[in-house]
């Protein structure tokens, strides 16, 4: 199914797990409860997409656009989302622990009653982005973006930001260097729970739109 045009597709509760969605277009879809486990969705479409109690457990969502995506109550454990444009999103009760928002961009998303646990969490963030009843722990750093200069929020800094807005969060040191492997450059290490961090884009760049598991499957 790889960069295959499915705009306002209904693929609802189908078993895509593991599948090819590389650069597929579902801008507007439906897959609320469907199996994306393990799936590779690397730059995929899903701007607008209702992806409510979805299993992307483990996903590879790499550089994709989740632009005002609804991602209620699905489970996103160890799904890997380096540089992905999140911006809007409702993540409101979602699963993602161990997840890896690595240069993402969670402006004016909803992470309402979300869990994290040793989620990364080095993603742009913004006065807008909702993180009420947000619990569990991350590894920042966090940049904020507001009226002011973008600036950078780790440790409890970003622990005082969260909570101060209704989190209940612990931030955590630096995980440990990664090893050097091609294969595993800026992902996670699935073998040692290393990941390899990546700077920053520019302050408003806009995005290209061209996983052990944390919780049940």
């Amino acid at each position: 199914m790889a960069e295959l045009d499915l705009s306002h597709a209904d693929l609802s509760g189908l078993d895509l797990a593991v599948g090819l969605l590389t650069g597929t277009v579902l801008r507007g879809a439906r897959l609320v409860g469907t199996d994306l486990y393990r799936a590779h969705m690397e730059g995929a479409v899903l701007e607008g997409a209702d992806l409510s109690r979805a299993c992307l457990t483990k996903a590879i969502l790499d550089e994709a656009d989740l632009r005002g995506a609804v991602l209620v109550a699905a489970s996103l454990g160890s799904a890997e989302l380096y540089g992905v444009d999140a911006r809007a999103a409702s993540f409101r009760g979602a699963r993602l622990n161990g997840a890896s928002f690595l240069d993402a961009r969670l402006e004016g998303a909803d992470l309402t009653g979300a869990s994290v646990r040793e989620t990364s969490l080095k993603a742009v963030l913004d006065d807008r982005t909702r993180v009420e009843g947000l619990t569990g722990t991350v590894f920042g750093p966090a940049r904020l973006d507001g009226s002011g200069p973008p600036h950078e929020l780790a440790g409890p800094a970003l622990e005082k930001w969260l909570n101060s807005r209704g989190a209940a969060v612990q931030v955590l040191g630096s995980r440990p260097a990664p090893r050097t492997d091609a294969r595993t450059d800026a992902r996670t290490d699935r073998a040692s729970g290393n990941v390899h961090n990546r700077p920053y884009p520019p302050a408003g760049t806009p995005s290209t739109t061209p996983t052990s598991t944390s919780s049940a499957r």
